[in-house]
């Protein structure tokens, strides 16, 4: 079996390609066979009142690009300066390994994959700021 495999808990939303979806009072499981499907699942998303930092506004766009709040098109340029601006504050070897996969997806139209990459630096963003302060 190939394409997307979704293992969902008990009532877990998740979002496929604009239109919601509730699981039912077991846990789920279903493949999402349709390549280049937008899928995020509920849980994880990123609320526009905590789109506050850097990596989490990056993340909040590429969500809407998701949700197809978002036209990919011409997010794609905005979102690809937004990482161009954090590989100014993140300079270590990982943090550069992590922009460069966010980058490779997006010039591919992989939002979900760069998203799941640039969610990886939230907490080095968080570690930063605390140390900030």
């Amino acid at each position: 079996m190939s394409g997307l495999v979704l293992k969902l808990a008990p009532k877990e939303r998740v979002l496929i390609n604009g239109v919601v979806i509730e699981n039912g009072d077991r846990r789920g499981r279903f493949s999402i066979m349709t390549p280049g499907a937008h899928v995020l699942r509920l849980r994880d998303a990123i609320r526009p009142d905590e789109a506050s930092t850097p990596v989490r506004r990056v993340c909040y766009a590429a969500q809407l690009v998701l949700s197809g709040d978002l036209d990919p098109d011409a997010a794609r340029l905005q979102l690809l300066r937004r990482v161009e601006e954090l590989s100014q504050v993140f300079t270590d070897p990982d943090s550069r390994n992590i922009l460069a996969q966010a980058t490779s997806a997006l010039t591919s139209g992989q939002y979900y994959r760069c998203l799941k990459s640039l969610r990886s630096l939230l907490p080095r963003e968080e570690r930063l700021l605390a140390y900030r302060q």
